[in-house]
């Protein structure tokens, strides 16, 4: 829900880099207010065991930066920097707090036997220490830290549980959209290829009836052209026909391209919403599998939209540019937070799919008033490394 109010302000939480730097920040700031006492105050150490001391402190946080990059790492430093913090300094500061951040990233991490590990480590320390005389820490503090720890530990194998289940879901997403292509792409190249058998045939048999001057050797080129493409068709059938579900039948209508975006619009608009279209460019004839690829995203675009984003109106947005196709749908929904299944749902996923198939790419997120898809295709002459379409 927070998230939510923050992507419809346009704002969000930083993510990357950003976000470890604002752990390591605020971590420092909290464990620097607990410990403001050996700067105020009548002094019970030197003032170069609280510079030590707060060296330390610095050390200690900031190594939470790469918490994420270094787990383990950070941890044992975070550890033996504590270890060495309450073993120097006289003032009993809240730094145990890094030390509990950084196994929780071990645990996130999934390295739960090294989290184990160090988690033990850290009890035993601190056992030690009570046992030496440590006024500071008594059985019952060391019994509500070991439930800290255990729990920390156990929340970060949680999130590590949580976000496999995601990258397998997305996985399974991403796999399902490819056979989707697959079968796509062997019916519209299938088509094809049963176009020129047949023109091929037709040939051959107006040619045996003509033997004019030359007629011979057409002849022999046509029939190589009938064998190649049903040679060519039999080993696609072969090598694709496993992707096809089992019961499923190839379709017979011709492959849906942009000439029927108007259906799209129309079914939008049955369902409540006022759809605009704008092309931009001048228009020209489109390879299929990015006239196909085009349709698809703006077909799963707008079923979004009526089905999640609680949208009004919708904008579809086409550009004929010299190397590439531009696709856009804009909406004034409530963004990500009511977008397909969040941030990231498997239909974007799988739209994503299709503009990489044909080496493009595909954006979609909140705007500052609704949510945007936007995708660039380019052209397979281009791909290719040949001049654009005419």
């Amino acid at each position: 829900m927070f998230a939510g109010a923050l992507s419809r302000l346009g704002l969000g939480l930083p993510h990357g880099r950003a976000a470890d730097a604002a752990v390591a920040t605020g971590v420092l700031a909290l464990v620097s207010v607990g410990s403001l006492r050996s700067l105020i105050g009548e002094r019970e150490e030197p003032w170069p065991a609280t510079v030590l001391g707060w060296t330390l402190l610095v050390l200690v946080c900031g190594s939470l930066y790469f918490r994420r990059r270094h787990p383990v790492a950070v941890a044992a430093f975070t550890i033996a920097g504590g270890a060495a913090y309450y073993l120097t300094s006289t003032y009993d500061g809240p730094l145990l707090v890094c030390v509990v951040v950084a196994l929780y990233a071990v645990a996130a991490e999934g390295r739960l036997q090294a989290a184990v590990a160090l988690a033990s480590l850290t009890l035993i320390a601190t056992g030690i220490g009570t046992l030496s005389g440590n006024e500071d820490v008594n059985s019952v503090a060391l019994f509500m830290l070991t439930g800290w720890i255990v729990g920390v530990v156990a929340l970060g194998r949680l999130r590590h549980s949580r976000l496999v289940h995601a990258r397998e879901v997305e996985q399974r997403a991403v796999s399902e959209e490819r056979l989707r292509i697959a079968r796509e792409l062997h019916d519209v190249i299938g088509h094809h290829i049963s176009l020129v058998n047949v023109q091929s045939a037709a040939a051959l048999r107006r040619l045996r009836k003509d033997r004019a001057a030359g007629a011979a050797q057409a002849e022999e080129a046509l029939a190589a052209i009938k064998d190649s493409s049903r040679e060519a068709l039999r080993d696609l059938r072969a090598t694709l026909g496993v992707l096809r579900e089992s019961g499923e039948a190839a379709p017979t209508a011709p492959a849906p391209g942009l000439d029927r975006v108007g259906e799209l619009v129309e079914s939008a608009r049955l369902a409540g919403l006022d759809v605009r279209t704008r092309v931009g460019g001048e228009r020209r004839p489109l390879p299929t599998e990015v006239d196909l690829a085009a349709y698809r995203i703006l077909q799963e675009s707008l079923t979004n939209v009526t089905r999640h984003a609680r949208a009004t109106a919708a904008t579809i947005q086409v550009g004929y540019g010299p190397r590439e196709l531009t696709v856009e749908v804009t909406d004034n929904g409530q963004g990500a937070a009511l977008h397909g299944t969040g941030a990231v749902g498997s239909g974007i996923t799988g739209m994503r799919e299709r503009a990489r198939a044909l080496g493009g790419e595909l954006t979609a997120g909140p705007l500052r008033e609704g949510f945007g898809v936007r995708a660039r295709l380019p052209y397979a002459s281009h791909r290719n490394g040949v001049s654009p379409l005419p």
